[in-house]
């Protein structure tokens, strides 16, 4: 291994070319890279998601045929996951992502809000529902007192009712599911 002094690695030429120094190849190289690299990250997470998902739906307890009034509870999921790659995939394919800038801290915002969602649905899904619309609403900007309100109430009854009556699915327990359900 050559020996070098302090003063040749001073030397532009033997210190490490950064991106504008190198050749246009080298540098269509490294982009390029980058490129496959950002195309597949979204997308790889979100494949990556649906698999974990579709896996715990195969732990769902199946009904017994007599019992069965359509389709098995795991079935409805499994199909939206499987569209969900479907369309991930044809995303990737038709029109691929193309990172131009970071993040804005807006969207870091909605990302809290989501995580703020799944913590407080331990205590209650619906009281989480109403939460978290009206706090992305007024996140987004909405600041009519009456509008929020009204966002904080007509979405989680409305999929309170469509789920409940409508396609029979019972929520687990919570504040609010115990005054409905007794």
């Amino acid at each position: 291994m050559p020996q070098h002094s302090r003063q040749d690695l001073a030397k532009p030429d033997l210190a490490k070319p950064d991106l504008a120094q190198q050749d246009p190849a080298q540098q269509e190289l490294v982009k390029g890279d980058w490129r496959r690299f950002e195309r597949w990250f979204i997308p790889g997470l979100i494949i990556v998601f649906c698999m974990v998902a579709f896996w715990l739906t195969t732990t769902f307890k199946t009904m017994p045929p007599i019992l069965k009034r359509g389709i098995q509870p795991s079935d409805f999921p499994q199909l939206l996951l499987g569209l969900l790659v479907l369309l991930t995939l044809f995303m990737v394919w038709k029109d691929p992502i193309r990172v131009k800038e970071r993040m804005h801290r807006s969207t870091w915002g909605t990302i809290l809000l989501f995580v703020v969602f799944a913590a407080t649905t331990a205590v209650d899904l619906f009281l989480a529902l109403a939460i978290f619309a009206v706090a992305m609403a007024a996140y987004w900007g909405e600041r009519r007192a009456p509008m929020l309100a009204l966002v904080g109430l007509v979405i989680p009854v409305g999929i309170f009712f469509v789920f409940d009556q409508v396609f029979e699915i019972r929520f687990p327990r919570g504040l609010l599911t115990n005054l409905w359900y007794g």
